[in-house]
């Protein structure tokens, strides 16, 4: 399939976290059309597992959707920094735990239709507890669980973050891999 070409492109808004810009293009075959789209940096998310196998949950409030969610610690990435890097420090940022591995599971958008934001999932393991280092504006409650407990939060509609949910069941189809859940 060809690509759709680029004639004209507008910065909207630039800010800290994400840029927006409105782009008219071609449609090859089909004319023009606008596209708006949400830039981001990307960012790191990581899927810890303790000792007991219970995986590092954290709960906090996300004012773009006016409730607390449940999710697995991530952050954006730094300019020039490597995703396992980011994720890694989010872990201990938000977590208090720093991971004696860190290892890929998968990237993946999270909205290509308006967003170029690409997520790094990551695996961590050797866990060792230090302290957090929250942000001013965080706060957040961390919760180990069992992961038979978070895929059945899924099930029951309690969580319902994106990158949480892909992590999770990742970690679960691995868990059945390995034979254990």
């Amino acid at each position: 399939m060809e690509a759709e070409r680029q004639l004209t492109s507008r910065r909207i808004y630039s800010g800290k976290i994400l840029a927006l810009r409105v782009d008219q293009v071609a449609i090859p075959g089909k004319g023009e059309a606008i596209r708006e789209v949400v830039e981001f940096h990307g960012g790191g998310v990581i899927a810890a597992l303790d000792e007991a196998d219970r995986v590092l949950l954290i709960r906090q409030y996300r004012y773009a959707v006016d409730r607390e969610l449940w999710e697995l610690p991530a952050g954006i990435l730094e300019p020039g920094e490597p995703p396992a890097i980011c994720a890694a420090r989010e872990l201990e940022e938000e977590t208090g735990y720093r991971a004696a591995r860190v290892e890929p599971l998968c990237s993946f958008y999270t909205t290509p239709g308006g967003t170029n934001e690409m997520l790094h999932l990551f695996l961590a393991t050797g866990l060792t507890l230090g302290g957090a280092r929250l942000e001013a504006d965080e706060r957040i409650e961390v919760y180990p669980t069992p992961l038979s407990d978070a895929l059945a939060m899924i099930a029951r509609g309690e969580i319902v973050d994106g990158k949480t949910i892909i992590g999770l069941l990742l970690l679960a189809s691995r868990s059945e891999t390995l034979g254990r859940r």
